[in-house]
């Protein structure tokens, strides 16, 4: 997805939220239908099935009917992809959507005519009933493109995402490995010595986030108060937000560029970072804690770094089991989990060994990484020490 930060003239914003109401809606009705599915009842509507109740729907009530057909189907068409993925196993249950959150639609079948530059650094899409909205042309659109979204924060900033295959960095040809240890102080670690760190919000900022917060606490809910401080969150966070996918979009390009494979641990990032407040019967236990290591590895943009890279060099990036890689000495390849001392001081207890812990581990799944490649050409197994004894010639077989 290629975004770009649109700018709506005050009439054209009220359409575009008329447009991601009708989505919301939509989405919420296929939610509940699911919702009311159990065991040994007839199976809940497809969407070929929803898109006949829509039709049905649209006929009946005209304000529905004021809307674009192609906003409310593509809410099916993306529901049912939601429920696809959640079959599979890669995602989770689709949850109703809330009014100021996650706002947003897409458009299906774009034609080449539909997205047009006007000058160097500004340029027009053409939305259903809406018509021409300018966007900010900080970089070429991609050509090809069939489809769009459109979207809003919760900072009211609106943006449209063309929907297309990015081009892969090519890789430099050199054979070198780099091994990325991903963490909460240092957000990646490499292999190489460097320790890069995702940029947040400056000290002032945070300070003025914290009073916002303790504001928010103490104002009423409905009142006017309170939805100015949410406003003022929101503006923070989204510029948090940018600032660390900026960052991702830089350190990505500049592995791809340099490395030709590039070594990750394979993490479940989703898994880790999920509440652990359980239930009133069975409360979670250290839930300020997780709380708090679930925003610091939020904020350091684990999932995304991945993403990028793997969008970026496609095939060039090894997912490592991430078991004892920061307990390892890189040099004896001694395990012990005493070695490390700190969060950044990793002292081998067997041969004294001494490096950044980040770093030690970064090396380790390298290595690892590189063993894999080696394997794979017939060399020693990874995983194992490597047996570095002059070996005496074998007969060949005749």
């Amino acid at each position: 997805m290629s975004r770009y930060r649109l700018s709506p003239t005050p009439a054209q914003e009220a359409a575009l939220a008329e447009h991601c109401g009708h989505a919301r809606f939509v989405w919420n009705l296929a939610v509940e239908q699911h919702a009311h599915w159990t065991p040994g009842r007839a199976s809940a509507p497809g969407f070929a099935e929803q898109c006949r109740q829509l039709t049905e729907a649209r006929t009946e009530f005209a304000w529905l009917r004021a809307g674009s057909i192609v906003v409310q189907q593509q809410a099916l068409k993306d529901f049912a992809q939601a429920m696809a993925n959640f079959f599979g196993k890669t995602h989770r249950r689709p949850t109703w959507r809330k009014r100021g959150r996650g706002e947003g639609f897409r458009i299906v079948a774009v034609k080449a005519a539909d997205v047009r530059r006007l000058s160097r650094t500004v340029g027009e899409v053409k939305v259903p009933k809406v018509g021409w909205v300018r966007f900010r042309w900080s970089r070429a659109v991609p050509g090809g493109v069939k489809s769009y979204r459109i979207t809003r924060d919760r900072a009211g900033r609106w943006h449209v995402a063309f929907a297309a295959i990015p081009t892969p960095v090519p890789a430099p040809g050199t054979g070198e490995v780099v091994g990325v240890d991903r963490g909460v102080t240092v957000s990646a670690a490499l292999s190489t010595g460097g320790l890069l760190r995702a940029p947040g919000l400056r000290e002032a900022e945070a300070k003025r986030l914290l009073r916002l917060q303790r504001k928010l606490a103490r104002a009423k809910r409905g009142s006017n108060r309170r939805a100015t401080v949410k406003a003022a969150i929101a503006r923070l966070k989204a510029r948090e937000a940018d600032r660390r996918r900026d960052w991702v979009e830089k350190i990505s390009t500049d592995l791809a560029r340099r490395f030709d494979v590039i070594a990750v641990e394979d993490l479940k990032v989703r898994t880790m970072t999920r509440t652990a407040r359980g239930t009133i019967e069975a409360p979670g236990r250290n839930v300020r804690q997780r709380a708090g290591l679930n925003r610091g590895i939020l904020a350091a943009g684990w999932g995304r770094l991945v993403t990028r890279l793997e969008h970026k060099a496609p095939g060039r990036v090894r997912k490592i089991d991430p078991r004892h890689t920061s307990q390892t000495c890189n040099a004896c390849r001694h395990i012990a989990r005493e070695s490390r001392e700190s969060q950044a001081l990793f002292r081998c207890v067997a041969c004294g060994y001494r490096a950044n812990a980040d770093v030690n581990a970064a090396k380790n799944i390298r290595d690892t990484a590189a063993g894999h490649a080696v394997a794979a050409r017939g060399g020693p197994p990874s995983g194992g020490p490597v047996n570095r004894e002059p070996q005496p010639d074998l007969p060949s077989a005749a």
